[in-house]
């Protein structure tokens, strides 16, 4: 890279942009529900819904087998898109035994 034009450096820069705002994305859009169901006078957690989601199961129930630590992207991008997840290969959560969530720690009483 002997020479780097003002237009390569400036790309640079807004995909550096682009990939810290993907990266932070989830975390801003968590702060601004909790302030959101705060301000309605629900739990922060769960808003009202008194269970939240498996983190490792994702609310599913079902713990992928195989893939580089069970992550499949392709398995992964067709079920966000809406497809059916495919139960071959599946075993059962064992952190939410198998029910995909918890009670609320904030307002369950259960």
């Amino acid at each position: 890279m002997d020479n780097i034009t003002a237009s390569e450096l400036a790309g640079f820069g807004v995909g550096t942009l682009l990939l810290c705002a993907t990266i932070a994305a989830p975390k801003i859009d968590a702060f601004i529900s909790g302030s959101q169901r705060i301000s309605l006078g629900m739990c922060k957690r769960c808003g009202n819904v008194r269970k939240i989601a498996c983190s490792t199961c994702r609310g599913t129930g079902l713990v992928k087998e195989g893939g580089i630590a069970g992550f499949n992207l392709i398995d992964d991008l067709y079920q966000s898109l809406g497809g059916d997840e495919s139960r071959e290969g599946s075993i059962a959560c064992i952190k939410c035994q198998a029910k995909g969530h918890f009670s609320c720690p904030d307002c369950s009483t259960t």
